[in-house]
C-alpha cells in the first residue's frame, strides 16, 4: 500500500469513496433518504473547492492506493477550524472503501496527518466523529480520547458528534 498526498486528479475517486462510505458506515444512523441523495458530483464539487483553497486553509489531504492508480482510502487535515485553545491540529476526514477496513489503512492515513502537523509545529489534534460511528473504536485504538460532544442534525435527525482528542500525537507519529 503507498500513502501519497492527493492531487486534483484524484477529485473523482476521493468523491465517490467518500459518498460510498458515508452509504455503508451511516446506514442505521444517518436517515436512509440522505444516504440516497448523496451524489459523486456534488461531492467533487466539494472537493475541489476544499483543493483550491488548501494553500490558504493550511489543509491537506493523502491518499491511499492498493495498487498504483487504485484508491482505496483518504485522509483530509489541516489547522483546527473553530480555534480551539487545546487542539492545535485536525483529522478532518478520514474515509476507507468497507471491503478495505481492517488492513491498517486508517492507521497509516491518520499517522501521514499527524507527521504532517507536526512538520507545521502542531503536535495537538481532534477528530470529530458521529457518536454512533463504529469507528469510535479505531480512533480509541489509535490514543483518541472523548474531549467534546456536540449536537448537529443530518437529514433532518439530531445526532451526538464527538470529538477525540490527542493532546501530542507523538505516539500516533510512532506507531
Amino acid at each position: 500500500m503507498i500513502v501519497r498526498e492527493a492531487t486534483h486528479s484524484d477529485v473523482p475517486a476521493i468523491s465517490r469513496i467518500h459518498v460510498d462510505t458515508w452509504r455503508t458506515t451511516y446506514r442505521g444512523i444517518v436517515p436512509d433518504e440522505h444516504l440516497a441523495n448523496l451524489s459523486y458530483e456534488r461531492r467533487a464539487n466539494g472537493w475541489y473547492k476544499i483543493f483550491n483553497h488548501a494553500p490558504e486553509d493550511s489543509n491537506f489531504t493523502y491518499v491511499a492506493e492498493e495498487e498504483p492508480g487504485e484508491i482505496v482510502g483518504f485522509v483530509n487535515g489541516g489547522v483546527e477550524r473553530t480555534g480551539d485553545p487545546v487542539y492545535k491540529g485536525e483529522l478532518m476526514a478520514i474515509y476507507i472503501l468497507q471491503n478495505h477496513q481492517g488492513k491498517g489503512i486508517g492507521r497509516c492515513l491518520a499517522q501521514a496527518v499527524a507527521l504532517r502537523l507536526h512538520l507545521l509545529g502542531i503536535n495537538s489534534m481532534l477528530v470529530w466523529v458521529l457518536g454512533d460511528n463504529p469507528a469510535c473504536q479505531f480512533y480509541a485504538a489509535l490514543g483518541g480520547s472523548p474531549v467534546y460532544e456536540k449536537e448537529l442534525e443530518i437529514g433532518g435527525k439530531p445526532l451526538i458528534e464527538v470529538a477525540y482528542g490527542w493532546m501530542d500525537t507523538k505516539s500516533l507519529r510512532c506507531t
